[in-house]
Parts: C-alpha cells; structure tokens; sequence
C-alpha cells in the first residue's frame, strides 16, 4: 500500500470513527484503536466482533500500550479483554498514544462507502455503569504527557489570526480569501479527497471558534513532534501521551445550521487525518491512536500520576541510606578514637606530674645532672 493509499484509508477510518458508532449504537461511547506500524501493536477486529470494553479497560489499555503495568485492581476477565485487543509481546509496545476524546460527533450520512476501511482498526463499544475512568501513570520522569489544548498565546484575543488562517488552509491543500477591512471574516475553502469543496464563513462566530479549535490541534501537534525530537536525544526512554478533547463539533451543533454541522464533521475528520499520519511518519511508526467516542460533554478518561516511588527511586533511596549510615559510622568511629586518646594523653600527664611531685631531688637526673653523688 503506497503513502497515498494509506493517507487514504486513514482518513476513511477516522470518518467512521465519528460518525458510524453514533449511528449504530444511538450515541453510546466508542473506543477505535488506530495502529501506525507496520508490525501491528494492536490485534486487527474480527467482523463479527461485538464484545465491549469498560471505561477502565480502556484506561488500563493506554497505559499498556505507554510501557506500563496495568493497574493492580484490573480483574483477570478484564485481563483477557485486553489480550484480545492488544498485541501478546509485552516487550513490543509503541510507548507513544495520541489520545484524542471527540464530544457529540455525529451524523450517519457519513457511514457510506467507509465500512470496509474499519478491519483496519479495533472497535469496541464502551459499555458499564462507569461515568469516568482513571488513566494511572508514573511520575513525570517516566512519562512525558502533551495537551492538544494548551492555548496557543496568552492573549485570548490573538489566538487567530489571518496569517494562521492562511497557513492552516495551505497546509490543508485550500485558501483562505480575506474580506477587506474586515479582518477574520473571510472564507476559508478546503478539498477534501473525492469530493466537493469544503466552505466556511467565518463571519459567523460558530464557525471562527470551531477553525480555531483545529488550529490549535494542528500547532500542539507540532509541538509533540517537536519534543519527541528533544527527548529522542536524552539517555533515557520516556513513553509520551499526546491528550486532548475535541468538543468544537458540539459548539457548531448548538450554534449553526445542520449543513454547516456535517461539513465540520469532514472537516475535523480530514484534519485529525493528517495529524495522526503526521504523527506516524514524525514517530517512525513507533504509536497508536485512541479515539474515544463521548456522547456526553463532561471528560470521559482523566490522568492519575502515581507518587509512590518508582524501581528505580526505591534503589537509589536504599543507596542513599546506606551510604548515610556508612558515613554516621564513619564520623562515630572517628569521634570514639579521639575521645580515647585524649582520655590516654590526659592520664598521661597526671601520672607524669604525680611521680614527678613525688620523686626525690636527688633522683632527678635533669637537675643534677652535673652533681656528683655518693
């Protein structure tokens, strides 16, 4: 499969992503796994496939693929569940996520013609009674965590503007026509693949937010491939998560027409495209997407960072302590020595000066050394 095709099935996949579940289940949360190797990190879906997995199988499952153990409290029917979607070699895992939560994503006119693209993924309906779920991570030397939603300057009033409009609809193969004297109020055209144009007005402030909101992907996914380069140079292996919320889609439902909904639905599809196979080409390969499919509006997953004490930190500790008691035995045995002889030379001297009080004159040879006795 040549890098056209697979750009292709990528974002075919991502389109079912958004959209099938929600036509399927009738807005259940979803979980999709995107594998980005050629040796695959997860196992490829069966089409008969209907098992589900719960909200902190899916956080137990990120943590698996970031290099880490499980949570302790994970059942062994919970275990299994995650030898079906995970690959079997626990010294194979790609210690890089892309962890994006969609909100409201829906529309089924989407579905046609994207069916068989899905073998490429691994489906799972998340299902329980379980509102939100913990992803349990070590502390931040062990792993290095991005948000896709940090802003993109201090100043809210400048996180967009004409030139980053222009960039991003370059980037996207499109344009961004200016109005004149009427900054941000132009149109923004994109094609897609095998279809008509794509058109946004972003006079309307629904539509401004939400090209915002895919700017701001699109810079923090340059900023995770840009500290992937930085830690790749540092001595030790750290697993990186790349997390985000994606709810803009949500904004343009409650905002704008049905028509103008659909088109950010493509919209965001292409775009979250062309990160992923960014991401891939930026990681050697080496990652795998999580796409998590939210009905709701509150957050889905949330990160745990565990302060106990990692291996390594427990050896290092036990090294410290010995040698702080090596060096308390040292400063012991060097205080009882020289307590000992002080205490020596002080007797010393008493006994001397007690003979010589008691010594006759006559005896002391320093004294009369010179005198001649009988």
């Amino acid at each position: 499969m040549d890098r056209s095709r697979s750009s292709s099935v990528t974002y075919l996949i991502i389109i079912s992503l958004l959209s099938l579940h929600y036509a399927v289940t009738d807005g259940a949360p979803g979980v999709y796994f995107l594998d980005g190797s050629a040796h695959q990190y997860v196992r490829p879906s069966s089409s008969d496939e209907t098992a589900s997995l719960s909200l902190p199988e899916v956080g137990a499952a990120v943590s698996v693929l970031l290099g880490f153990a499980p949570p302790a409290t994970l059942s062994a029917e919970s275990s299994f569940k995650l030898n079906e979607v995970l690959a079997p070699n626990p010294f194979d895992r790609p210690r890089t996520v892309f962890l994006l939560e969609v909100t409201r994503a829906e529309g089924s006119q989407f579905l046609d013609g994207t069916k068989e693209f899905l073998s490429g993924t691994h489906r799972r309906d998340i299902l329980g009674n379980t509102n939100n779920a913990d992803i349990q991570l070590p502390g931040d030397e062990e792993v290095s965590v991005l948000s896709l939603n940090e802003p993109l300057n201090l100043d809210s009033e400048a996180e967009l503007s004409e030139k980053e409009l222009s960039d991003f609809a370059s980037w996207l193969g499109g344009s961004y026509v200016t109005v004149a004297g009427e900054p941000l109020m132009g149109e923004l055209t994109i094609p897609l693949e095998n279809e008509a144009e794509l058109k946004f007005d972003l006079s309307k402030t629904a539509v401004k937010e939400f090209i915002r909101s895919l700017i701001l992907l699109t810079y923090n996914s340059q900023k995770a491939k840009e500290l992937h380069h930085d830690l790749s140079g540092s001595e030790k292996s750290i697993a990186e998560l790349i997390t985000g919320r994606f709810n803009a889609i949500e904004a343009m439902k409650s905002n704008d027409g049905i028509e103008n909904v659909a088109h950010a639905v493509r919209l965001s599809v292409h775009v979250i495209s062309k990160i992923f196979n960014s991401l891939r080409d930026a990681y050697k390969g080496e990652i795998v997407g999580v796409i998590v499919c939210n009905p709701a509006s509150e957050p889905m997953l949330n990160l745990i960072f565990d302060s106990r004490p990692s291996a390594r930190w427990l050896e290092e500790t036990k090294s410290l302590k010995n040698a702080t008691l090596a060096k308390e035995a040292e400063k012991l045995v060097r205080k009882t020595v020289a307590w000992t002889t002080g205490i020596m030379l002080i007797i010393a001297t008493l006994l001397g000066i007690y003979f010589l009080l008691n010594m006759p004159l006559t005896r002391d040879t320093l004294l009369y050394s010179n005198v001649k006795l009988d």
